[in-house]
């Protein structure tokens, strides 16, 4: 319990802290932002502070946070590690340059700015990349509280009706104006989401001994024996580290009112995601009480277990209460998912987004595929755990696409050049995640687990080595304008 409680503060001080050095390092100004310079009344609209940190917090906080630290706490006590230094030094620094570069360009998605930033190719393959992770989110955003909300309701009420509810309410969230329907709902369920997570550590800490969070050890303690690199840094993604986060802060960066609350938004939503992946983590751990008990729990689906933690910590009543923002989480993320994707799309075939025709003509597809791949996934045993891998993987690959494109946008301007190492660091980590997990991954190239870690590590060092010579080409060009410019008076 002292190392759960310890990893909230350190949480809480990596905000305070390492969050003030993150916006020293990117220097907000008064600049106007799109919600004030463009404010077209559908996806740049102004939104108060708290709104727009309650609307991200959700956002981002889908299924992940909660089933991705529940499948991470199969590895152990360990994964309260990864939750909290990658979100403090790799996600919370991600998901804030995400959402302020965006501002400084008019909202622009990831796939832009990686054209503005990395080259046209890069573009167009974070194009096709992010539009494919956001319909796959979305789907699994559709299956997870569908199943959940299929235990709760009469039997009538399956899966499958669900599963159409939830997709009729994404058609109205995607062509909506976004202060109509997300801005209204979200901050009532965005509180919902909190008081929930309360509920169910505070029913685990005050259980009268009944549960015990386990103290944290780097020992791997998954029954199979699945290694820790890279496995559970790529299943713990919302709470730590994930490129879905870089599609939904451009969102929000075309509704914060100022540059100067983009701490507060974008990186203080990571921060109380990460508080909600730990809440989980250490559940799932305490209330089965060995990792081999979680992971048999798992195998029968996340959403059993969420229900199971939820009534047995809480009472039917408490744990319905519990479930019932568990459900708000993914489902807010869900929308978003496809609304992001509606809008990278609009930035490529340049269609106009406040004609309702011209969102329709985008969406309507969008919907169709994911309903298909939610079919899919409920008519195969495994079809949640196949789409929640691809998903995984896209997502981290996603996440070091974004940190190398906002250290290119930092070594681009000229003082922000040694702040670079701020985002090159974590972008070289998660280069050697993502490569290592596809090389060696049952869904990837299945090569050797020895020569997978080498290739890895070896792409990381060199993508970092080619960063460290583009720091000091710039040190050296700005120098030798600062000496000209001296001469010449």
């Amino acid at each position: 319990m002292i190392s759960l409680l310890m990893s909230f503060a350190v949480l809480i001080i990596g905000y305070l802290v390492y969050g003030r050095v993150t916006e020293k390092i990117f220097a907000p100004d008064d600049r106007q932002t799109p919600a004030i310079a463009i404010n077209d009344g559908v996806d740049c609209v102004p939104m108060k502070t708290w709104k727009a940190f309650l609307v991200q917090l959700l956002n981002i906080a889908g299924t992940g946070p909660i089933f991705g630290a529940l499948m991470g706490a199969v590895f152990g006590p360990v994964v309260f590690l990864w939750i909290v230094f990658g979100s403090i030094l790799g996600g919370a620094v991600h998901d804030y340059m995400s959402g302020m570069i965006s501002s400084r360009h008019k909202g622009a998605s990831l796939a832009e700015l990686s054209g503005t930033y990395l080259g046209k190719a890069v573009m167009w393959i974070m194009r096709i990349f992010s539009v494919v992770l956001l319909v796959l989110c979305g789907t699994v955003f559709v299956f997870s509280p569908a199943g959940l909300l299929d235990k709760l309701t009469p039997g009538w009420m399956n899966g499958t009706f669900w599963a159409v509810v939830i997709l009729v309410y994404y058609l109205l969230a995607t062509l909506l104006p976004i202060d109509k329907l997300i801005g209204r709902l979200y901050p009532v369920f965005g509180i919902l989401l909190i008081v929930m997570a309360c509920a169910v550590i505070g029913g685990i800490l005050f259980s009268g001994g009944k549960y015990t969070i386990p103290e944290i050890s780097l020992q791997n303690l998954h029954p199979d024996g699945t290694p820790v690199w890279p496995y559970m840094f790529i299943t713990v993604a919302c709470g730590a580290v994930s490129g879905f986060h870089a599609t939904q802060s451009p969102m929000i960066a075309k509704c914060i009112k100022s540059e100067k609350e983009g701490r507060k938004v974008f990186y203080g939503a990571m921060i109380s995601e990460s508080v909600i992946a730990l809440v989980w983590a250490a559940a799932g751990v305490a209330y089965y009480g060995a990792t081999e008990a979680l992971n048999e729990a798992l195998s029968a689906g996340a959403s059993n277990v969420v229900y199971d933690i939820s009534t047995g910590v809480l009472g039917t009543v408490g744990g319905i209460l519990a479930v019932a923002g568990v459900v708000v989480c993914p489902i807010t993320s869900g929308d978003t998912a496809f609304r992001s994707a509606r809008l990278i799309l609009a930035e490529t075939f340049k269609l106009n987004q406040k004609k309702i025709i011209n969102r329709l003509i985008i969406t309507i597809p969008l919907l169709i595929v994911g309903g298909v791949l939610t079919w899919f996934a409920m008519i195969n045993n495994d079809g949640f755990q196949i789409i929640w891998r691809y998903f995984s993987w896209s997502n981290q690959t996603l996440a070091m696409i974004a940190l190398w494109v906002a250290t290119a946008y930092l070594l681009k301007k000229g003082k922000y050049r040694f702040g670079s190492l701020l985002t090159a660091f974590p972008a070289s980590f998660m280069t050697a995640v993502s490569l290592t997990y596809i090389l060696m991954a049952e869904e990837g190239f299945q090569l050797d687990q020895t020569f997978s870690y080498i290739a890895g590590a070896s792409a990381a060092v060199i993508l970092f080595v080619i960063y460290l010579i583009a720091l000091i080409r710039k040190n050296r060009s700005v120098k030798y304008n600062i000496l000209s410019d001296r001469q010449g008076e």
